[in-house]
């Protein structure tokens, strides 16, 4: 995703410059501090370029997934596939059974994601006694749709205006809402290939319907798309193992 490429690269080019404000480098060549000052603000500059470029709205053009009957549209997505040893069911079983402690990395990167705070038992905060997506409909998430052995699809609301009260239903997803809500839906699809063997693709879509909340949410989601994807693809890996053992 380019915003958040240039936001890291705009990390690194600071975190390079600022080094370079108190020990210049003659042989790069950065002769006088100033010149480190001067890359420290490309960097701070793209960091800031990165955070408020705009979010294009995409949208389904028809409607070939449940994915797309909960998500027809939005400004933030991933998508990421694999491909598995395993028919179909055995894939969907794996994908309800998977646990947080089989995703490399998902504590660590999770514990980056909320700072290190401790906080409530949720996908950010997952033991390894309970499957991920039991955890997930348990806790902040809905299970929109769950149609074996080919695709499950979870809902969560990000934010919401102030005041806001009700329960997370599905219809909080296919009607028309207040601004100032963000939405994200994710799916795991599953599709036969051949008579042992499955494509499992991943998609995460985050909808603000604001474009206040758009804004807010872009260097939210620029930030920590890195992370999310490497979830995202360690997540597929877990599954794998799971189906095939």
């Amino acid at each position: 995703m380019l915003g958040s490429a240039a936001v890291y690269t705009g990390l690194v080019i600071a975190a390079a410059g600022s080094v370079l404000t108190v020990k210049p480098i003659p042989s790069l060549p950065v002769v006088t501090r100033s010149h480190g000052a001067a890359i420290l603000g490309v960097g701070i500059l793209l960091v800031s370029i990165g955070f408020i470029a705009p979010a294009p709205e995409s949208r389904v053009s028809r409607i070939a997934t449940r994915l797309d009957e909960f998500a027809p549209a939005w400004q933030f997505n991933e998508v990421h596939t694999i491909r598995i040893a395993a028919p179909p069911a055995r894939v969907f079983d794996a994908i309800q059974r998977v646990r947080a402690d089989e995703i490399f990395l998902f504590q660590t990167l999770t514990w980056i994601r909320r700072g290190g705070q401790r906080i409530p038992e949720g996908i950010l905060n997952a033991g390894g006694d309970e499957s991920l997506i039991d955890l997930a409909t348990r806790t902040s998430f809905l299970r929109l749709a769950d149609e074996a052995p080919r695709e499950l699809v979870v809902g969560t609301v990000i934010s919401a205006p102030r005041g806001t009260r009700g329960t997370l239903t599905p219809q909080v997803f296919q009607k028309t809402l207040p601004p100032g809500f963000v939405l994200a839906t994710m799916n795991f699809l599953v599709n036969a290939d051949g008579p042992n063997s499955s494509v499992v693709s991943t998609e995460t879509r985050v909808f603000a319907n604001s474009p206040s909340s758009r804004r807010q949410f872009a260097a939210y989601w620029r930030l920590i798309y890195p992370g999310s994807a490497i979830i995202r693809r360690m997540w597929l890996r877990a599954i794998e193992r799971r189906a095939t053992r």
